[in-house]
């Protein structure tokens, strides 16, 4: 299990990378609006691109079963199918890209200056949709083959593209917020190259590829998959987009001290999935093998390595948490709101750590439909705290209604875990 997710981990914790960056040139621009502006655009963007993350999911799973049945064709028909759908969703994206920011950003809120500012990074960003989605599938592909070490390569690439590119355009070309969406924008076309480059979706012959791409059973199965892991990735989005929207009402300080903070628990989010995206490979390997026997050692495995690794993200923000918040930005006013607010990401990776577990075990096994049945009542409990405690506590609300997601998302699959090991 070890060897399997420290590639995938650190493979991932270079993803946020991309989000640290904006934050960091951001937040140390000449105002709070540019940090805000970026953080509501990146709140869109996850939105806009994670509701397509079905399309990493769904491939992982979908591959690794086929892998641990020893069926590289299979392998590859999943591979087409869903670099079909992401292309063509990421062509939509850029077609419909003016009204997509401007109902987007405006639900969001913020103020004037903040909009202009988070219009400014979205109208650049936006052009790398297809690339965005495309590397999801590239990434699932890889993780579902067991090739960690190639995605890790990529996603390092990505984040040095990335960091040359901002900086380039931002301090050298005097492009502002949009050389920070264009330097992100620049980063996903190039990894998407070089991905399709190793995984060469159109190595096998023409005659099968167009025959198993019109297969009406697998079109009919791989649709159920990914609409039952988009609705469940959306209504996560929903919880987000909510609190960003909320956290906007209380002010450009607090939002902007909101935006630092999702940083720290996004790049935690990353870590644990790391080890999410090993039990997903790991569950749905043994299942094709039909390995029964070894799936609660899989599980038992993942929730030990996980949980000491939540442990050690609670543990570096509890002791260098400030000093990260003053990297990421110089205004003292943001500053001084995240650290207040520091505790709640000090001990959000102990009490989320089993979530992110429990859903790369039900995406491993393709139980997606408790994955979805169990965001719907997340995300409803989700939205009645949220709407009740920032009444009461305001920004404080917010965090604790966080908190109540992530306990009701462990015990909603919890609860289902048995029925897998059982069938």
């Amino acid at each position: 299990m070890i060897m399997l997710a420290l590639p995938i981990i650190l493979a991932n914790l270079a993803q946020p990378v991309l989000s640290l960056v904006d934050t960091m040139v951001a937040g140390h621009m000449s105002g709070p609006w540019y940090l805000g502006g970026v953080a509501l655009s990146g709140v869109l963007f996850n939105f806009l691109f994670w509701s397509f993350s079905f399309l990493r999911m769904a491939t992982t799973g979908l591959v690794a079963q086929a892998w641990g049945a020893d069926d590289a064709t299979l392998m590859r028909k999943h591979l087409l199918r869903a670099l079909l759908i992401a292309t063509t969703a990421g062509a939509v994206v850029v077609i419909l890209q003016k009204p997509i920011i401007e109902i987007g950003l405006t639900f969001l809120g913020g103020s004037e200056a903040v909009y202009q500012s988070a219009s400014a990074y979205a109208s650049a960003r936006i052009w790398s949709a297809p690339a965005a989605l495309g590397n999801f599938v590239v990434l699932g592909y890889l993780l579902g083959c067991q090739r960690v070490m190639i995605s890790l390569a990529l996603q390092v690439a990505l984040n040095v593209i990335n960091l040359a590119a901002t900086l380039t355009l931002v301090f050298v070309f005097d492009w502002g917020v949009a050389g920070i969406g264009a330097g992100t924008a620049i980063a996903e076309w190039v990894a998407f190259i070089v991905g399709l480059m190793i995984v060469r979706p159109f190595s096998v012959r023409q005659a099968l590829v167009l025959r198993d791409l019109l297969d009406g059973a697998a079109i009919r199965r791989l649709f159920a998959v990914n609409r039952d892991i988009f609705l469940r990735s959306l209504l996560l989005l929903v919880c987000f987009g909510w609190f960003a929207r909320s956290g906007a009402a209380e002010g450009d300080a607090i939002l902007a001290a909101n935006a630092v903070l999702l940083n720290l628990h996004g790049i935690m989010s990353y870590g644990l999935d790391g080890f999410a995206h090993a039990t997903e490979t790991l569950v749905g390997s043994v299942i094709g093998a039909r390995r029964r026997d070894a799936f609660y050692r899989v599980v038992k495995a993942a929730f030990l390595w996980s949980g000491l690794v939540a442990l050690l993200f609670s543990l570096c923000y509890a002791l260098g948490g400030p000093a990260i918040i003053a990297m990421l930005t110089n205004q003292q006013e943001v500053r001084a709101a995240a650290i207040e607010f520091l505790p709640y990401v000090v001990i959000l990776p102990i009490l989320s750590v089993s979530s992110y577990m429990l859903d790369g075990v039900f995406i491993g096994a393709l139980r997606t439909r408790d994955l979805r049945n169990s965001m719907f009542i997340s995300t409803a409990l989700f939205l009645a705290t949220a709407y009740v405690l920032q009444q009461l506590a305001g920004n404080h609300g917010l965090w604790l209604a966080m908190i109540v997601l992530m306990i009701a998302r462990t015990v909603t699959l919890g609860l289902k875990l048995r029925h897998i090991a059982a069938n």
